[in-house]
């Protein structure tokens, strides 16, 4: 990718289990690494987006007990995320040489520095 002069990479969450090696990877050949999972931007990655999973299981609760009391699945509304969380890591973005604009900080749900 670095050859070809890509500057970021987006890696689906099922490459989790090698975080630390693309982390590292993606650092040495100065591309920016997003995850969906917190964790990674913890581990190194430049940023992280995921849906807000507490939100969602509290959602899916309701589900579950609208079935239980007789609901038939099919009849249920078919819903999407609506909050997502953004974790931005500083120490990364300074590894870059990226500088993120104040609006971005301020959105980030949580910031590693």
């Amino acid at each position: 990718m670095a050859r070809v002069g890509a500057q970021a990479v987006i890696v689906q969450d099922h490459f989790d289990p090698h975080r630390a090696v693309l982390v590292e990877l993606a650092i040495k050949h100065k591309l920016a690494y997003m995850s969906g999972t917190k964790e990674t931007a913890a581990a190194g990655a430049l940023v992280s987006l995921s849906p807000d999973w507490s939100g969602l299981y509290q959602r899916a609760a309701v589900y579950v007990e609208r079935i239980l009391k007789g609901a038939k699945p099919e009849t249920l509304p078919v819903e999407q995320a609506t909050k997502f969380q953004l974790v931005l890591n500083l120490k990364t973005a300074k590894a870059l040489g990226l500088k993120p604009p104040p609006s971005l900080l301020a959105q980030a749900d949580e910031i590693v520095e």
